[in-house]
């Protein structure tokens, strides 16, 4: 395979893509660094295809990378990444889009009974037989000039893929399971995924209060925390920690002069713009509407001790069809649609259709419905069909 130097220029970018446009598939992967801004800060792009492979400098001055993001939003062209979640939330901050169609490697290996979150080092060592350097994986991908030794390492990694996915593929084919990835990658592409919408930011908040008037005072300080965060571009937890908005909602100053007595708040916040629009935020908020109080807290949520037992039952026998069946349990069924059967909901479920119905759904039904138990023979746990 052909590796170019590192490219710094709109012209051979746009020409490189003009020649992957017509490759069976490109291999992506990204480099970035999250610590100090609110996005993601793109430092790096590797993409292979065809014979030949690059890395991209979006950070090179004058660089356009408008030809890179039309190939990896373009219809025609399949894109593989390894866990791709964290470089599509980066394209699609950058295009509003998400890159499709795709294949993630790592699903793929879900399927392919290597575990839920198989590192892309041990995939490489299994499929290729090859033992990935990881000198520079610590690297600050934003300090310029790169070296040599990082640019090969970056590169590697989707050469390396270049070289895995038709080995994937073929076991895939081999092995019947290719359509059971299907859903898994509509989910990784849906741009919804990746949308950052300031009115559901204090979803993400733990709080156990469920006053209405609390949570809507929450709700309204994290879509201003997110407003603020964005706009200065740093980490959302360096404008306020989640404990402190917690405590804003919970206990609200009267005036912005008591912001000064919060933990985790400058006290210059008691006279400086930034409070004053803090303290805004909170005299907007309106207590939350019942449709979008959280669930109750329980052993499950919405369901009795009774459901909740139900639905430990059905993670057990999840765990022993996926064993079975050599396949990561979380791509048969989710733990919040295993709540769902033992809550007595039997509609618009994805494992109770297709192959998951025929490699668990049916079985997950049965056991609800008293058709079928445990039992311990040759000190193996099984499943044993009930009569009655």
């Amino acid at each position: 395979m052909h590796i170019h130097p590192l490219i710094t220029d709109t012209a051979t970018l746009a020409a490189l893509c003009d020649r992957l446009a017509g490759a069976d598939f490109v291999t992506v992967d990204t480099e970035f660094m999250r610590e100090n801004t609110f996005f993601p800060d793109l430092c790096l792009v590797q993409i292979a295809g065809g014979d030949e492979a690059a890395a991209i400098d979006p950070k090179a001055p004058g660089l356009d990378l408008q030809p890179l993001l039309d190939l990896l939003t373009e219809a025609d062209v399949l894109k593989v990444f390894h866990a791709a979640g964290q470089d599509l939330e980066i394209i699609y901050n950058l295009t509003g889009k998400t890159p499709a169609p795709l294949f993630d490697t790592q699903v793929a290996a879900m399927a392919l009974g290597m575990g839920e979150q198989v590192s892309y080092a041990n995939l490489v060592q299994s499929y290729l037989g090859t033992t990935i350097d990881k000198g520079a994986r610590f690297t600050d991908w934003a300090r310029r000039p790169l070296n040599d030794r990082q640019i090969d390492y970056a590169i590697g990694d989707v050469t390396y893929l270049a070289a895995l996915f038709p080995k994937m593929v073929a076991k895939l084919r081999k092995t019947g399971r290719g359509a059971w990835l299907d859903d898994e990658m509509a989910r990784v592409c849906d741009p919804a995924t990746y949308a950052n919408d300031p009115d559901t930011a204090w979803q993400r908040i733990r709080l156990p209060s469920r006053k209405a008037d609390v949570l809507g005072r929450l709700k309204a300080l994290a879509a201003w925390r997110e407003t603020e965060a964005k706009a200065k571009d740093v980490p959302r937890q360096r404008i306020v920690k989640d404990e402190t908005l917690g405590e804003l909602a919970s206990a609200p100053p009267k005036s912005q002069a008591d912001l000064a007595r919060f933990r985790g708040l400058s006290a210059t916040w008691a006279g400086n713009d930034i409070g004053r629009r803090l303290m805004a935020a909170l005299e907007a908020a309106t207590p939350l509407p019942a449709a979008e109080m959280p669930a109750r807290d329980a052993p499950r949520p919405g369901l009795s001790s009774e459901g909740a037992l139900i639905a430990d039952l059905l993670k057990l026998l999840l765990k022993i069809r996926a064993k079975e069946a050599n396949v990561a349990p979380k791509l048969i069924a989710r733990a919040d649609e295993l709540d769902a059967i033992a809550g007595g909901v039997r509609d618009g479920l994805a494992v109770l259709t297709g192959w998951r119905f025929d490699a668990f759904g049916k079985d997950a039904l049965a056991l609800v419905d008293g058709r079928l138990g445990f039992a311990v023979k040759g000190n193996r746990l099984t499943m044993t069909a009930i009569d009655g």
